[in-house]
């Protein structure tokens, strides 16, 4: 398991193509399989403590790149004329510390020869998906009672809007993320 002052980099659309979920999700629209994939990301950041940062290639998007902020991780659209795989070999060199361990996730094994060159632990789509799953186990019997618990009261008497709303708040999302 990744320590709490690690850093961990994922190839983004190299886990969406790996994980049987998210390739199923690509193949009818890619926006929903990158949902998935960080909401997932979301869920084992939170549980691991560890920082986690998603990087999409954007090759062929003509434009500067961008970083944003989504279910509080780090997401990188790289630069044009940047592969992902640059552009997490730039990242692993500016993040690279004693005080941490870099941990790459991505199933090139050229790209895994690299970020270990530069430093950084290689983890591959397996291994993360791995992590991943026994992270959300450990959640789910974190929070299954040990008793039968009374249904929500509020579950009916409150709007989908305030719902979704409150959801919003508990990830930690302002209105415009969503």
């Amino acid at each position: 398991m990744l320590r709490r002052e690690d850093v961990l980099f994922v190839d983004g659309y190299n886990m969406i193509g790996a994980w049987p979920e998210l390739a199923a999700l690509k193949k009818d629209r890619l926006e929903d399989a990158r949902d998935r994939l960080l909401d997932l990301l979301a869920d084992y950041q939170g549980f691991a403590g560890t920082a986690v940062i998603v990087v999409f290639d954007a090759f062929r998007v003509p434009g500067t790149g961008s970083s944003t902020k989504q279910h509080r991780l780090r997401v990188v659209y790289t630069r044009e004329k940047e592969t992902a795989d640059e552009c997490i070999e730039r990242l692993v060199g500016e993040w690279t510390s004693v005080r941490r361990n870099i941990y790459v996730a991505t199933s090139d094994l050229v790209e895994q020869h690299v970020a270990f060159g530069r430093g950084a632990l290689r983890l591959s789509a397996r291994e993360l998906k791995l992590e991943v799953d026994r992270s959300r186990r450990e959640i789910r019997t974190a929070i299954r009672p040990e008793r039968p618990t009374k249904r929500n009261p509020l579950g009916g008497a409150v709007s989908e809007d305030i719902q979704r709303r409150l959801e919003r708040m508990r990830r930690g999302m302002s209105d415009e993320e969503s």
